[in-house]
């Protein structure tokens, strides 16, 4: 794996949606991430819910953690429902955390 992939991963696990006390990526709310040549960094994410009342920020501190590795210059998140997340997309850890074993 791209080791700036690596590096976004640990800066995403840094995101938390304030009312779950487990890290976006370990919920499972990154569908996919990628960075091409130019050194962009291109994130499709989801939300727990299409309501989620934090969206825009949690949008922003999504693309903020990736624009914290050095050699990213440019990020677009891209937010999807399809397909919708559910508890099966998230880490065992998370699922251990949050008591759903």
């Amino acid at each position: 794996m791209d080791a700036r992939i690596d590096l976004i991963i640990e800066r995403l696990k840094d995101v938390y949606d304030p009312e779950i006390p487990v890290n976006i990526y370990d919920l499972g709310l990154i569908y996919n991430l990628d960075v091409d040549e130019n050194d962009k960094a291109n994130i499709i994410m989801t939300l727990t819910a299409p309501g989620c009342p934090v969206a825009d920020v949690l949008l922003e501190d999504v693309r903020q953690a990736a624009l914290a590795v050095d050699t990213i210059k440019e990020c677009d998140v891209e937010l999807v429902f399809d397909p919708p997340w559910d508890k099966s997309m998230m880490s065992e850890e998370a699922r251990l955390e949050l008591g759903f074993f």
